[in-house]
């Protein structure tokens, strides 16, 4: 699992204690089932994070660090993607541009390529693709379909001159999908990222679909999550026949100087064994937490406090980015 730890040059620097502590979390409950590769702005930072984790008992063993300056800490978005040909692994390193140039990117755009060029990821080789794409915008059931939005893929600032068609073309040449579902409805007050699957529809496993749906007439969310809930349904798997859905409530709304913040449980992320669940102190939480044990029954469920990280609109799963065992020796 790829880690880009927040340091006081990212938007964090007014909320590190609090941000690290996620990041803490995360670290306990990944080691004892993976390794985790911890990537760390400049040397007195490695420094820092390595006492930070090792103060909180965490096995170095199972800790790999590298160094690459960094913008922000979002790896899903700018970590490389893997994909499988003849059993063996290949890494993608798409462009990133901060989400249509919103935000700095240039450093997180070059972190994949010099983690490569160190030896991070051994002789797995690495492929530049010439398209903007970040992890969270995408879902996968590993067979061959693949989850989007229209709003996110489509919005002009990522690829200009690109339409569905071409777009739809390109991913499936580089990631080898033969299924695409464009989502048309979906969004969270206070999302950054124009709508990014992870925080709306997620696969559990291919024949069942978590989303996020919202009970409450008086939600500003309702109309559309119920549309996007009704969207989800006329969805149909490879054998053709309709997924099984899963209910995610949205938690009640939180506040940030008056700002409503886009807190979803759909950004979970799943590891070796376990799934681990984003959480806001809120009612809904053990509904979430419930819900997804019954999608994996063969894992733990592991909730974490992801308050600190919602602050600046993302949660577990756009924190980090998963890669397979061959790609961190």
């Amino acid at each position: 699992m790829l880690l880009v730890w927040p340091h006081a040059g990212t938007d964090w620097a007014g909320d590190l204690p609090a941000v690290e502590g996620v990041c803490l979390d995360l670290a306990r409950a990944i080691t004892p089932r993976e390794r985790l590769l911890v990537v760390c702005h400049d040397g007195p930072h490695q420094v820092h994070v390595s006492r930070r984790l090792k103060a909180e008992g965490i096995d170095q063993r199972r800790i790999r660090y590298a160094i690459a300056p960094s913008d922000d800490t979002w790896a899903r978005d700018f970590g490389p993607l893997t994909v499988h040909e003849d059993g063996r692994p290949r890494l993608l390193d798409f462009r990133f541009n901060g989400w249509g140039e919103k935000y700095p990117h240039a450093r997180d755009d070059a972190i994949t390529a010099l983690l490569h060029a160190e030896g991070i990821f051994d002789d797995v080789p690495l492929e530049r693709i010439d398209l903007v794409l970040e992890g969270g915008a995408i879902d996968t059931d590993g067979e061959g379909t693949l989850l989007t939005t229209v709003s996110c893929l489509l919005e002009g600032r990522r690829n200009p001159g690109l339409d569905q068609t071409a777009l739809a073309e390109r991913l499936a040449r580089h990631l080898g999908c033969d299924r695409i579902f464009w989502l048309t409805h979906g969004w969270l007050d206070g999302d950054d990222t124009d709508g990014h699957v992870d925080m709306l529809v997620r696969f559990c496993d291919p024949g069942t679909l978590a989303v996020t749906v919202c009970d409450d007439p008086n939600d500003r969310h309702y109309r559309e999550l119920r549309a996007l809930r009704e969207e989800v349904a006329d969805l149909r798997n490879a054998q053709g026949r309709p997924y099984r859905l899963l209910e995610l409530p949205i938690p009640a709304p939180i506040f940030d100087r008056g700002r409503r913040l886009p807190a979803s449980y759909a950004n979970f992320l799943i590891i070796n064994e376990a799934v681990l669940v984003p959480l806001y102190a809120d009612p809904h939480d053990a509904m979430a937490m419930a819900t997804l044990s019954g999608a994996f029954t063969d894992r733990e469920i592991i909730g974490i406090d992801c308050r600190p990280l919602i602050r600046q609109n993302g949660s577990l799963h756009c924190l980090t980015m998963q890669l397979p065992a061959a790609t961190l020796p």
